[in-house]
């Protein structure tokens, strides 16, 4: 398991955290929330996250269900992580939170159906689409 370095926008929350399969995991997703929050997520096992600073601040959403667990910086409102609904036993990391990382690093970026949750529909996850990002060159 590959370990990042990762802050929220303002830097007072610091976090290691230990990916599960690297960005082989990245996603987003279709639920309401995600679709509002925009962010892309890749995986780490519940024990592969680990706090340098600013635990404290963090804030709890969740709606719903009220299974999954959402956390953001109470100071600059960025999403850092989430306990995830469909398997309790990992957690979401922001990967614009990695440092040297952004969701633009990468083509394509898988979109799973989560207006169809499988945890709902007692199913496997299943693609609803791909996000996909293409550079355009610079300016002359």
């Amino acid at each position: 398991m590959t370990t990042h370095l990762a802050a929220c926008h303002c830097g007072a929350v610091k976090f290691r955290v230990r990916l599960t399969d690297g960005f082989n995991t990245r996603r987003r997703c279709t639920c309401s929330y995600c679709t509002m929050r925009g962010a892309v997520a890749v995986s780490a096992p519940l024990d592969g996250l680990e706090f340098i600073q600013g635990q404290h601040l963090l804030t709890l959403y969740q709606f719903n269900t009220k299974s999954a667990k959402h956390w953001f910086c109470s100071l600059c409102g960025i999403y850092t992580h989430h306990q995830r609904r469909s398997n309790p036993h990992q957690l979401g990391i922001n990967l614009a939170c990695l440092a040297g990382i952004s969701p633009f690093d990468f083509p394509q970026t898988p979109v799973l159906d989560g207006i169809n949750h499988p945890t709902d529909a007692n199913s496997t996850p299943r693609i609803a689409g791909t996000l996909h990002y293409t550079k355009t060159p610079p300016r002359a």
